[in-house]
């Protein structure tokens, strides 16, 4: 169960839609003081890990 959950979370079709919608609402810096764009080049930098963990 707890797997299906993170499993979706963390489906990239779910990500991505949710950091659309945060920078499409100009969302503010989170608690790790990162602004959007911040995160945006942050992903695109450790992509192979983040979906390594989430596997």
């Amino acid at each position: 169960m707890k797997k299906n959950i993170i499993t979706k979370i963390l489906d990239r079709d779910n990500l991505n839609k949710a950091f659309k919608n945060v920078k499409a609402n100009k969302g503010t810096r989170g608690i790790d003081d990162l602004s959007i764009d911040e995160t945006a080049e942050y992903i695109k930098g450790n992509k192979a890990t983040i979906v390594f963990i989430s596997q």
